[in-house]
């Protein structure tokens, strides 16, 4: 009995400090956003690497859950004789949950493991060492300009994928549903409020910092050796998905609580 409550213990305080460390690297990467010297070249291959990049996965995503939302919200509305909700529902369902959550979590498996790989790399290969002796912060080299990008970046992504999605299933619903193109477009804009954007744009800024963050975290916290980058990256990726899973939650109970 007594050593159970003790692995219980010591899991539970290891938890705790690795809370703690997160939470310091957190305030460190923050409080070195304002302060010189920026790197405007690493901030630009990062907006290229984590934004433009990420736009096929991200459209082809979007373009298939539209369209399979579409077709079930139909069949369900179909029991009780309510197909013709189906634009309005495509619609929010895209812009409020699906468009966010997936982009994040599609964003944590191509950028948060890129992230974690290189900065675990050039751990293990001693690049970071390097950095430091050629009196250049890691921080604000290797963790700043991927942190800005991703969190500027990914709000566009959502608003892309928002509108790829919405165009899925208007084209399931015109080709396949027998919908009238200027009635599912009319019902869309009519029901999408100003909030329903705001909240998904707001929710890709947060998703986007999250994943960068994780990335940027476990590289640097990297164990040595092919090993410790292949579990940095394993464990940055899950860690980015339950975090992003987690802040949607907060994040649709703060704006549509009421």
């Amino acid at each position: 009995m007594t050593r159970a409550l003790a692995m219980i213990g010591a899991a539970v305080l290891a938890l705790l400090a690795s809370i703690g460390r997160l939470i310091l690297f957190t305030a460190r990467a923050l409080s070195h956003l304002a302060r010189p010297p920026f790197y405007g070249r690493e901030f630009a291959a990062a907006l290229w690497q984590v934004g433009y990049l990420s736009l096929p996965v991200v459209g082809l995503t979007a373009l298939f859950t539209g369209g399979a939302l579409a077709l079930q919200i139909y069949a369900g509305g179909a029991r009780f004789n309510a197909e013709e909700v189906m634009p309005q529902i495509t619609a929010i369902g895209m812009v409020r949950e699906l468009g966010p959550v997936l982009v994040g979590l599609m964003f944590a498996a191509r950028v948060t493991s890129s992230i974690a790989a290189e900065i675990a790399t050039m751990k293990v290969t001693e690049q970071i060492d390097a950095l430091v002796t050629l009196s250049t912060h890691p921080m604000k080299y290797l963790t700043v300009p991927r942190l800005l990008a991703a969190t500027l970046v990914m709000p566009l992504l959502v608003a892309v994928a928002d509108v790829i999605g919405i165009l899925g299933g208007y084209l399931v619903a015109t080709e396949r549903l027998g919908f009238s193109p200027h009635v599912y477009l009319q019902n869309t804009a009519d029901f999408l409020e100003p909030l329903d954007i705001i909240s998904s744009l707001t929710k890709g800024a947060v998703f986007g910092f999250i994943a960068a963050l994780m990335g940027c975290y476990f590289g640097m916290n990297s164990a040595r050796g092919a090993q410790g980058v292949g579990a940095a990256t394993k464990t940055s990726v899950v860690v980015a998905a339950v975090l992003i899973l987690a802040a949607n939650f907060l994040l649709t109970e703060a704006f549509f609580s009421a």
